[in-house]
């Protein structure tokens, strides 16, 4: 591209994703194949929201004559961050630099602001970009210039309080049969909370009681609602993005879902802090009825960006969450009570580091109306990154099994010791596992029947109930002393 090979935006550790109050850090590295001269060499960073859409009206019609089309482009922007530097040169005056022939880095720092921006996102008549734009002046030419996109989070953190409450709704809907009316479709649907990560799972629990005389089938959709706001006015679009079905109900039959399972795909997090663009998220529960319309109701839910750390509270038992009214032949959900965690103030586990996917949306193009593609370096097209939680992300597959080894592996008492966190243990005497049936008995019967032999036994910080050091002995010990210990 003329006497500039290439012109490229480096950032530090090769980061993209970026919160605000964050700095960003990198460099520019020019490559020339020839020198020349330059006025400048300057740097810029943008934040910026746009709208735009048409909207197309008869204005006539209502005359009771043909009328005529209109039509009204609606726009708006909102600048969140615009900074520059002069790397090279200055932009007054004329002043002439010389690029010589070779690899040239130029390094430079920027600050996001700290509570001032909106999350990243793309949409059909409306996106929030950040990206910062490379410039290099010739005199009485165009300048080249570079791209490079970033991805700017506002942290929505649903471990608070207000995200861990769950979701209710009730539907309820009677179906007409000619003149006759027959009993109620109707449901009660619940949420396990309010606020989840791009590739957690909203666990639903819902009742469905089909009183009619059809057959009725139940969906979960979980759909993300974009809105656009212009002078004035407003575009709403909204997208399902994933959906689950549930089997069957026959007429005058209760099904349950207990905690149906709806995974959330790498979407972009909710966005409330945008007067022009807004973003929200909801769980559709609908009841497909053969001959009549379909009845929903919808479950608001905020999608955030910092995963839940608290532990999902174990799943009841469907007789713990349905109970029946008084004077009632209907069950019903028990009502929710207060998240079932210990304590909600506690401090929270060590926190891993973000992982992150493409957004499902794919590559957008960032050139702007202004950019020519032909004096623009690099690749211009661009997936935003948003948080995601992926399942077991620690996850080690085990070793493949081998025939041979297994059988050479040495068992019993001439087997080694084994070391476990400075502890070794020898190897139990084998006893007949008695017979018992219910829970007490297997306690009494485990304290008598499973002696456990501590052998040359070596620990640090072990202690009595009472907080007195505890030394270790060849004696036996029943297993509730063996698990006092350990």
């Amino acid at each position: 591209m003329g006497r500039v090979k290439n012109l490229e935006i480096v950032l530090s550790g090769n980061r993209s994703v970026f919160q605000g109050g964050e700095t960003v850090r990198g460099k520019l590295i020019i490559e020339v194949e020839k020198a020349f001269k330059v006025r400048w060499v300057r740097l810029t960073l943008h934040g910026m929201a746009r709208v735009h859409w048409t909207d197309s009206r008869n204005t006539g019609a209502r005359l009771g004559g043909y009328g005529m089309l209109y039509r009204e482009n609606l726009s708006a922007e909102v600048e969140y961050v615009n900074k520059k530097i002069v790397l090279l040169g200055s932009e007054t005056g004329e002043a002439r630099e010389t690029l010589n022939e070779g690899r040239h880095e130029h390094r430079f720092t920027f600050t996001l602001p700290q509570n001032a921006v909106a999350t990243s996102f793309e949409g059909k008549y409306g996106n929030i970009r950040y990206w910062l734009k490379a410039e290099l002046g010739k005199p009485w030419a165009f300048a080249y210039k570079s791209k490079k996109p970033l991805t700017v989070i506002s942290p929505i953190d649903i471990n608070k309080h207000e995200y861990m409450v769950p979701v209710e709704a009730a539907l309820e809907k009677n179906i007409y049969c000619w003149s006759c009316i027959t009993a109620p479709v109707s449901a009660e649907i619940r949420t396990d909370r309010r606020g989840y990560c791009p590739g957690e799972s909203i666990a639903i629990s819902a009742l469905f009681n089909n009183g009619t005389r059809r057959n009725v089938i139940p969906h979960a959709s979980l759909y993300q609602v974009q809105s656009f706001n212009a002078d004035g006015k407003s575009r709403k679009r909204a997208i399902k993005l994933t959906t689950v079905s549930g089997v069957s109900i026959p007429p005058g039959e209760i099904s349950y879902w207990d905690s149906q399972l709806l995974k959330i795909p790498p979407v972009s997090p909710s966005i409330t802090n945008c007067r022009l663009i807004k973003v929200d998220y909801l769980v559709e529960i609908s009841l497909q009825i053969p001959g009549a319309c379909n009845v929903h109701a919808d479950l608001p839910i905020v999608i955030g960006t910092v995963p839940c750390r608290r532990p999902r509270p174990r799943l009841a038992n469907l007789s713990s969450i349905i109970v029946h009214a008084p004077h009632s032949e209907t069950p019903h959900l028990r009502p929710a009570g207060p998240p079932s965690y210990q304590d909600l103030d506690e401090e929270l586990p060590y926190e891993a580091p973000p992982t992150y996917a493409e957004c499902i949306g794919g590559p957008v193009n960032i050139l702007d109306d202004e950019d020519d593609e032909g004096q623009v370096f690099g690749i211009t097209s661009f997936v935003n990154m948003f948080p995601y939680v992926y399942e077991h992300p620690n996850y080690v597959p085990p070793p493949a099994y081998d025939d041979t080894e297994a059988h050479n592996v040495p068992f019993g008492p001439t087997a080694p010791d084994t070391d476990l966190d400075g502890i070794e243990f020898s190897s139990c005497p084998a006893t007949r596992q008695p017979e018992v049936e219910d829970d007490d008995e297997l306690d009494s019967d485990l304290e008598s029947h499973f002696p456990v032999t501590l052998c040359h036994a070596r620990y640090l910080g072990l202690t009595e109930p009472n907080g007195n050091p505890r030394r270790p002995s060849d004696e036996s010990i029943t297993l509730s002393d063996f698990m006092t210990i350990i």
